[in-house]
């Protein structure tokens, strides 16, 4: 039996849809989030990064197998096997949360480039909006996947400025494995954020349309020809996800880390997204600093946007019976790309109504910690349906961390909600 002469780089080029959509996580959104946690209770949130870090894993995981197993995207799923009126409100909760987070986000990639360029945001936008449109709908599905890892190298850029604001390493461990709970307001609020923007309902829908993507484009065309899968690619696909959500959540882990050791102990503690702390980072850790947080909003804000505007595509698509692939010819696909072209460009209207696209970064993320637990318990069910997923249903410690990841993100929400009220 021969085997692999360069292990490493074949281990890479097996890594897709997993790795991507742990990247995308680290959205501007995500940061800003983020970015926010760390400046308001400074290493306080630390512990948070580790301890989502198996329920994010296992959520994917488990999306990622309904959509190897079943051939479909979770859309398509819950048309075939499940009722309209469960359908509909997921498909709608999505699409709206996607574009306003798309425009957000879009928006902060514009304040980024406008740290080096001194050209108008508004006027940035527009071309931002433009090229994000264009590399869907004329870029190949293998070409996009291409762009999108390069794309993930921009988040260590996180983690050297983590290193450059030279933390207090004692109080880091503390914070890191101490968790530090608060039971006021604005802390669970944060924490339903970092849930919401952690285990996010786009990345459910994402990540298991692209595991069909990868099987349309081995040749598998028919849904018949992509029913099922074996051990192999099951192995293949659970080290893609635990690679991806662990970049995911070591990137989220430092940016906290960074804000808190800068931002928090000079007491700037009102930062509502990533291009401030970018900002604010330059006279407490230097120009270094500050450059790479900006540029890595620029290089994970382009990688976020697509993957919001494409995981609204596929979930209307599917809804509708639409063909809908990143591969396809724009002749072949009018209506998922148009569903692209739409969101994108509602998504740009955002940044001209008036809205605060700094504090809607933040409340992005909280309106995807209250739309995301109904969305898991659905999925839950979904991968526990032996006539979606045959005899691939969950083991009893996938069920477990994922009803977990449920529990907790449905108390977190109504906990947010009585200390609103309170």
């Amino acid at each position: 039996m021969g085997t692999d002469p360069d292990p490493p780089k074949s281990f890479l080029s097996r890594l897709g849809p997993g790795l991507i959509t742990g990247a995308s996580d680290d959205d501007p959104s995500g940061i800003g989030t983020y970015t926010q946690a760390g400046a308001s209770f400074g290493f306080g949130t630390l512990w948070t990064a580790l301890f989502m870090l198996p329920l994010m894993i296992v959520v994917q995981h488990i999306c990622a197998k309904i959509g190897m197993v079943s051939g479909q995207g979770l859309a398509g799923v819950l048309k075939k096997f499940y009722s309209r009126w469960l359908l509909y409100p997921a498909v709608f909760g999505l699409i709206v949360a996607n574009t306003i987070n798309a425009g957000t986000d879009m928006a902060a990639i514009a304040a980024a480039i406008n740290m080096f360029v001194p050209v108008p945001i508004p006027i940035l936008v527009i071309p931002i909006a433009v090229l994000i449109v264009v590399l869907q709908v004329w870029g190949s599905y293998r070409f996009i996947v291409k762009v999108f890892k390069w794309l993930t190298l921009s988040l260590f850029a996180y983690i050297i400025a983590a290193f450059l604001a030279r933390p207090n390493w004692s109080e880091v461990l503390y914070g890191t494995v101490v968790p530090q709970f608060q039971f006021s307001g604005e802390y669970i609020t944060t924490v339903v954020a970092l849930l919401g923007t952690t285990i996010s309902p786009y990345l459910f829908f994402w990540q298991a349309s692209e595991e069909v993507e990868e099987e349309v484009a081995e040749g598998r065309e028919s849904l018949s020809s992509r029913l099922g899968a074996t051990d192999d690619e099951l192995k293949h696909e659970k080290w893609d996800t635990i690679t991806g959500m662990a970049l995911s959540n070591i990137v989220a882990y430092f940016v906290i880390l960074a804000a808190a050791s800068t931002l928090f102990a000079a007491g700037k503690n009102d930062i509502r997204s990533a291009v401030d702390a970018a900002q604010a980072l330059r006279p407490l850790a230097g120009n270094a600093a500050s450059f790479l947080f900006a540029a890595g909003i620029i290089g994970t804000g382009l990688l976020g946007v697509p993957v919001l505007t494409s995981s609204s595509a596929y979930a209307v698509s599917e809804t509708f019976g639409w063909t809908c692939s990143l591969d396809e010819k724009p002749r072949h696909a009018k209506r998922f790309y148009s569903v692209i072209a739409v969101s994108t460009l509602i998504g740009l209207l955002v940044n001209y109504s008036g809205i605060n696209p700094i504090t809607a970064l933040f409340w992005t993320a909280v309106i995807n910690g209250v739309i995301a637990p109904p969305l898991l318990i659905v999925v839950l069910f979904v991968s526990n349906n032996k006539r979606v997923v045959g005899d691939r249903t969950n083991g009893v410690w996938t069920n477990v961390v994922g009803w977990l990841a449920a529990v907790i993100m449905v108390a977190a929400a109504i906990g947010m909600l009585l200390t609103w009220n309170s």
